[in-house]
């Protein structure tokens, strides 16, 4: 496909960054579009492998604690999270079990919720009202020092960055730039990366292991960074 087809499809705007962090190499920007595309699909498959572990930890927390069905035990009368500092995420969960009404089942609702509400278990008042031990999840998380607090805070701004990163990819914004910038970089792609295996490791799961055959970030991210 000659460029003029391509842009016609995709946009003259949105194609505009890619042009010209190729130095007005239409070829190139064609090409970086397509690589941006497979990262992007690299990373939405490690992030998700992610979700599921991390999900899964936090399941079994508040189950050791709370029983099995502690997620749609947490918003009945005396629930834990049926305080006022809860109501937000005390509504999504009660929304979820509407959806799901007399077919209900703990994996089941479990499933239902997003990345962003499982981030917020570790906000402040999510955190305090689930007892303080969500993190737990993290069993080889470092210990604090003077200079870094790895608490529920330090892990919340974490999960934000995967959170932000998951989000541009679904909204199928690029990866491939730096700051926003029609210069060409993996250093965003990469960093974030860097988290979500940090995340695995804190959570004692061999990632190399979990995403064997199915993770080539690194290897993308180098014919980004020779294209």
């Amino acid at each position: 496909m000659i460029y003029k087809e391509f842009e016609q499809i995709m946009s003259a705007p949105r194609m505009q960054r890619y042009l010209n962090s190729c130095n007005g190499d239409s070829r190139k920007a064609m090409m970086l579009y397509r690589i941006n595309l497979r990262l992007s699909q690299e990373l939405f498959t490690v992030i998700s492998c992610f979700e599921i572990a991390f999900r899964n930890a936090i399941d079994k927390v508040y189950a050791n604690s709370f029983g099995n069905n502690w997620l749609r035990d947490s918003v009945l009368l005396n629930g834990f999270f049926s305080g006022n500092n809860c109501r937000t995420t005390a509504s999504i969960i009660k929304t979820k079990l509407n959806e799901i009404s007399t077919d209900y089942a703990h994996q089941k609702l479990l499933t239902k919720m997003d990345f962003g509400f499982w981030r917020y278990l570790f906000a402040q008042p999510q955190f305090a009202a689930g007892g303080h031990i969500l993190l737990r999840a993290f069993p080889a998380k470092p210990r604090s020092t003077p200079s870094i607090q790895y608490n529920h805070t330090f892990v919340f701004n974490q999960l934000k960055n995967l959170n932000d990163i998951r989000n541009r990819v679904a909204h199928h914004e690029p990866i491939c730039f730096l700051n926003g910038q029609p210069i060409k970089s993996t250093i965003y792609a990469r960093q974030h990366y860097g988290y979500i295996l940090q995340l695995f490791q804190w959570m004692q799961i061999d990632e190399s292991a979990l995403l064997y055959g199915i993770d080539h970030v690194h290897t993308i991210c180098n014919q980004i960074d020779a294209l």
